[in-house]
């Protein structure tokens, strides 16, 4: 068992989910690790790197949902897909909202699962060359300096902004297209890939978490502008830099 995909860490206190999802991904040249929760969790990132946590909902104690969110509060780099039996709408929204790249409901084709896995993970590894750039690995805009090659954007007070993979790539599209009103369907085919089969808010809940991190004042937005019935502007000049 190689692991030479990326090692991913599977958080779920069902043992027979843990053997099946671990045997699969395992013969798809995955490196599984498992934790029954958050205090296992934790002990297995701080151990050793992460490139993808497989997140149950409902866990014993501290929740799904509060765990992403830690994840994200401690800035670790690992993606994070959210496993669960909950179906509706504002459920996985809110995952989102805590910083989950993708959403899978229970129950799952395994396959499926696979290709969500592999989707999100092409993600976060996408280069420069994959966002295709036009003014270089390095862009500032109001003060702000986004560098995609070392996927990393810092504010205009020196501080390092942490953001998901989604996030990230969503600003890339923005800054390489900026004072071009972009659809949320553009907006996916720049920033996503279409085999993620995500639901239609997903652009929109996106935005509002790029918002609340760029903006002063995230309900008057001045960078990220919404275009009524036609998606959204990205307003700030660019520049390239060093």
């Amino acid at each position: 068992m190689m692991g030479g995909n990326g090692h991913i860490l599977l958080v779920d206190d069902e043992p027979q989910v843990c053997e099946s999802i671990t045997e699969y991904l395992s013969d798809e040249g995955y490196l599984v690790s498992t934790a029954r929760d958050g205090s296992e969790m934790r002990r297995v990132i701080e151990q050793t790197p992460i490139d993808l946590i497989l997140l149950d909902v409902m866990l014993p104690g501290e929740d799904g949902l509060s765990l992403a969110r830690s994840v994200r509060a401690a800035k670790h780099h690992a993606a994070i897909i959210m496993l669960t039996g909950r179906s509706d709408t504002i459920d996985r929204i809110v995952g989102l909202e805590m910083g989950a790249d993708d959403y899978l409901a229970k129950p799952f084709h395994l396959r499926e699962l696979l290709a969500r896995v592999k989707s999100v993970m092409r993600r976060a590894r996408s280069t420069v060359a994959e966002m295709s750039p036009p003014r270089g690995a390095c862009a500032r805009f109001a003060g702000w300096h986004l560098d995609c090659a070392r996927r990393e954007l810092v504010s205009p007070t020196g501080e390092d902004v942490r953001l998901t993979s989604g996030e990230f790539d969503l600003l890339v599209a923005f800054v390489n297209n900026a004072n071009r009103v972009l659809s949320r369907d553009q907006l996916l085919d720049l920033a996503r890939d279409r085999e993620a089969s995500l639901f239609d808010r997903t652009i929109d809940v996106q935005v509002g978490r790029l918002r609340r991190k760029l903006e002063k004042d995230p309900q008057r937005p001045q960078l990220i502008k919404t275009v009524r019935g036609a998606g959204y502007i990205f307003a700030a000049p660019v520049e390239p830099a060093a």
